[in-house]
């Protein structure tokens, strides 16, 4: 597995070793040991996620507050995002910065998104499917999000926003400034 760093810390990029011969490809899509070794991480992952989106469909940026804060593993199984998250530890030197990966079903890439970061995505294609494990359980109470089209942020969702089909929760998330969070 190939670790690609970003230029917000904690956040990474991961790629896999792909076997690819005349019958298709093959590779582990994840294996712990491998991850371990990869990030010095030791994540006990509990929870999958999938969503199945088409093209234009913009959702997030949600996060968890403490204390069910989560880290998340994101890929596309199929289709292709742009998937963006936004430091929001009030203490990082990055806070309020935002940083975007394009993962695809085609470049099989994998983005660890820490706690302390609202994530979402936009979908670059007609269909995308999305999967993303979680170390911890999802909590209504806990759950938060900033809007995604907060002018300070300067968002570019690699979509045209006046075609985003967006959740009417989405559109109605605080700015950065007025959410609550507690990292």
């Amino acid at each position: 597995m190939n670790v690609i760093h970003t230029p917000i810390e904690g956040l990474l990029i991961l790629e896999p070793h792909v076997f690819m011969d005349d019958r298709g490809y093959f590779f582990e899509s994840y294996n712990h040991s491998t991850f371990v070794k990869a990030t010095g991480l030791d994540i006990r992952w509990v929870q999958d996620n999938q969503a199945r989106s088409t093209k234009n469909v913009l959702r997030g940026l949600h996060f968890q507050n403490e204390p069910h804060a989560q880290t998340k593993l994101v890929r596309a199984l199929e289709g292709a995002i742009w998937d963006v998250v936004i430091d929001i530890r009030k203490e990082s030197k990055t806070y309020g910065s935002w940083f975007g990966v394009e993962l695809s079903a085609e470049n099989k890439r994998q983005f660890l998104v820490p706690k302390g970061f609202a994530h979402g995505y936009s979908v670059l294609t007609q269909t995308a499917e999305v999967f993303y494990k979680c170390d911890d359980f999802y909590s209504k109470e806990d759950e938060g999000g900033v809007n995604f089209a907060d002018p300070v942020l300067e968002i570019d969702w690699k979509i045209d926003l006046q075609e985003a089909i967006v959740s009417e929760k989405d559109i109605l998330q605080p700015l950065l400034k007025d959410a609550r969070i507690n990292f």
